[in-house]
């Protein structure tokens, strides 16, 4: 009978109905479902984009590995270190980095920025140097270039790669006793900004000039660093990489992976991809009471015709399967549909950027498979749920004129 109940269901739903209300509440069910389904898919689609643009923004501020202090700022024993990353071939390069806040002044106006003092090798590790839209990446055959961040540049309206025109960069001294003079305060250095790069919330007010300024404005001697970072041949590998250096390079030391000095901003993305999730969920749920209307008016206008069929030895098993898969079918022609609609709408936005989340940027759109079965599975899940519960006709209610 299970054929036959599939072969009625579908007859119910491609058949012209001679109750107008029938016909327009059982369209209104798949249009409401099929709408749901695309609106969830666009979203994710959008949510995935912006997922890898975040990734790809912050990929540039933050290495595979960053090894650092346990305690303290300043990185011990760094040629020890050196020749255990020369001799790990799962290492492909790494830079030596200090960062520290410091005071840009230019033409009397000032800023708090952060100032990450890098050596010639950071490029091979972090190409920041891809980033730069205006200008280029200090030469490091002089300490004082920098490029800097396009916000910070702005409020401080320093020209670019003029060598005549320099701002200041001030650091507070460690120590005590009387101050007579702004040197007793301060370590200053001038800079010449070569270029500028793009700022995001990982990277705003931050200046990148070579190391030697770092060393020189905080004093230290040379060789010195706050963190080594490092760039692996496959970063999938990097928590097996970070155990096998940690067990060379003894205690005293903290490795973090990419994923752990982030782990604060990941835990909001997916803290926010989760509520969209139940969201979007929700909106799909709300939808199936069309779904649960349109079978029970389905059931009213078709007792007659349960009637007769029960007649004929029709199982009221049977006839409930039949209302069962007449849900199905409204639900799978509303993923369907649903999908298609969402997808070419994404493809729509990849292409033409239309929908801007500001003046030059569009929302990202990413299709990725997974984002298919998470709305299908969704909404066949409440789908499914709601046909067989509302499935469950009454055979009173059949019997009754």
């Amino acid at each position: 009978m299970s054929g036959t109940s599939f072969y009625i269901a579908q007859r119910y739903l491609i058949a012209k109905k001679g109750n107008t209300a029938v016909t327009f509440i059982t369209l209104l069910a798949a249009f409401a479902m099929m709408t749901a389904v695309a609106a969830m898919f666009i979203i994710i689609s959008v949510f995935s984009g912006l997922e890898t643009l975040n990734r790809d923004m912050i990929a540039n501020l933050h290495a595979d590995l960053t090894i650092s202090p346990a305690q303290g700022k300043k990185l011990q024993n760094i040629q020890q270190i050196t020749d255990i990353l020369h001799k790990n071939s799962d290492v492909e390069n790494f830079s030596n980095v200090i960062e520290e806040k410091v005071y840009i002044s230019y033409n009397n106006i000032g800023e708090i920025g952060y100032l990450r003092g890098v050596d010639s090798a950071y490029t091979s590790v972090n190409p920041v140097n891809k980033s730069i839209f205006f200008g280029k990446y200090p030469s490091f055959r002089f300490s004082n270039e920098a490029v800097i961040e396009n916000g910070l540049d702005n409020r401080l309206s320093i020209p670019v790669g003029e060598t005549n025109d320099a701002a200041w960069l001030f650091m507070p001294k460690p120590g005590s006793g009387i101050i007579t003079k702004e040197e007793d305060i301060f370590n200053k250095k001038q800079i010449f900004v070569t270029g500028v790069f793009p700022g995001n919330d990982q990277l705003n007010n931050y200046i990148i000039a070579p190391i030697e300024l770092a060393q020189e404005l905080l004093n230290l001697p040379k060789n010195s660093a706050y963190q080594m970072v490092i760039k692996l041949k496959n970063p999938d590998t990097a928590d097996t990489v970070k155990e096998n250096i940690l067990q060379k390079i003894g205690s005293g030391y903290v490795i973090k992976t990419k994923n752990e000095e982030n782990a604060a901003f990941w835990k909001m993305i997916n803290t926010e991809k989760l509520m969209i999730y139940l969201i979007f969920s929700l909106v799909i749920f709300i939808t199936t009471f069309n779904l649960a209307g349109a079978i029970i008016i389905l059931q009213l206008d078709k007792k007659e015709q349960s009637r007769a069929l029960i007649a004929m030895g029709f199982s009221l098993k049977s006839l409930r399967r039949t209302y069962f898969y007449t849900g199905i079918l409204i639900v799978v022609f509303g993923i369907i549909a649903g999908l298609m609609l969402g997808t070419a709408a994404s493809y729509f936005q990849q292409s033409t950027g239309f929908f801007k989340a500001n003046e030059s940027l569009p929302f990202p759109t990413e299709i990725r498979m997974i984002n298919y079965f998470i709305v299908a599975g969704v909404a066949f899940l409440f789908g499914g749920i709601v046909s067989w519960i509302f499935s469950k006709i009454n055979k009173e209610l059949i019997l009754t004129k």
